[in-house]
């Protein structure tokens, strides 16, 4: 799976109109020549796709072509962290926010306590990052003065970035938590263990979240990938130094090893996500087994 797409974001980013030194100021043929070369740009296309995929296999992914004296692991390595960071709070707070709301929801169907949490998830749903992000901004940062308005300075700054890019996944979980919540509940072995008297709560916690959070389960590795490597919009908004911002502008830029070094990298982190999730079917559901 690497393999495929590091070979097909190679040949991609290669093929996009413009190059990694058309933005540079006016020079001369003799320099652009010595850039090419330095980066081997004056071979052929095969022989830099073989050269490249060398030294992937010794896990080094070159040296950044707009970001001078640095190399695509040291930015990974110092950028990463922060989106991790970010990402790993708005996780947790999407996951309680959402699995609470769904189960509240679950526990009574077709009532206030189901139609207020189901219809806040519709408005999560709805609005995008970059406006909860500033209506936030607005209210805690500007209005309340709680929080700064943006930077990475103090602990306090990771709180409005978390709620924003966490927002919208909390809607997804707490629809998904209900759905499977109320697929359980009609099974036949749960009607089996109300009729031999076993207490709600029991039946709760030991028969109804391990099949009703399958669905959650199954979403949650691509939404954890999404948010552990950060994203674009809550970067720029907050001027948070993360993963997103060089990813996006490493497109722009024709950056071409840092682009493929954010792709793999991505890659990687989803491959591992799925991995756990199927790992985590094999306790959550009786009827999945790995011999």
């Amino acid at each position: 799976m690497l393999l495929i797409i590091a070979t097909l974001t190679f040949f991609l980013i290669r093929l996009a109109p413009g190059g990694p030194f058309d933005q540079e100021k006016t020079i001369t043929p003799e320099i652009l020549h010595n850039l090419e070369a330095k980066y081997r740009m004056d071979q052929p296309l095969y022989m830099q796709y073989f050269h490249y995929m060398n030294m992937l296999a010794h896990g080094d992914l070159g040296p950044s072509f707009r970001y001078e004296n640095r190399t695509v692991n040291e930015i990974i390595w110092e950028t990463f962290p922060v989106s991790a960071t970010v990402g790993l709070c708005g996780l947790l707070y999407a996951l309680l926010l959402g699995v609470t709301a769904g189960l509240l929801a679950a526990s009574r169907p077709n009532s206030p306590r189901d139609y207020i949490p189901m219809s806040l998830s519709l408005i999560g749903i709805c609005l995008p990052s970059f406006v909860t992000g500033p209506l936030l901004m607005l209210l805690f940062a500007v209005k309340l003065r709680w929080v700064s308005v943006s930077g990475w300075e103090k602990p306090t700054d990771l709180i409005l970035p978390a709620i924003t890019i966490g927002t919208m996944y909390a809607a997804f979980f707490a629809r998904l938590t209900r759905g499977g919540i109320l697929e359980i509940v009609r099974q036949d072995f749960i009607r089996t263990a109300h009729a031999k008297g076993v207490r709600g709560w029991v039946i709760m916690l030991r028969h109804t979240l391990k099949g009703g959070l399958l669905p959650t389960v199954s979403f949650l590795g691509p939404a954890a990938a999404a948010m552990l490597t950060g994203s674009l919009v809550v970067e720029t908004i907050f001027n948070i130094p993360g993963l997103g911002r060089f990813f996006v502008q490493s497109a722009l830029n024709r950056d071409y090893t840092l682009v493929m070094g954010c792709v793999l990298f991505l890659a990687v982190i989803i491959v591992v996500m799925n991995l756990l999730v199927d790992i985590a079917y094999a306790y959550l559901d009786p009827r999945v087994s790995y011999d």
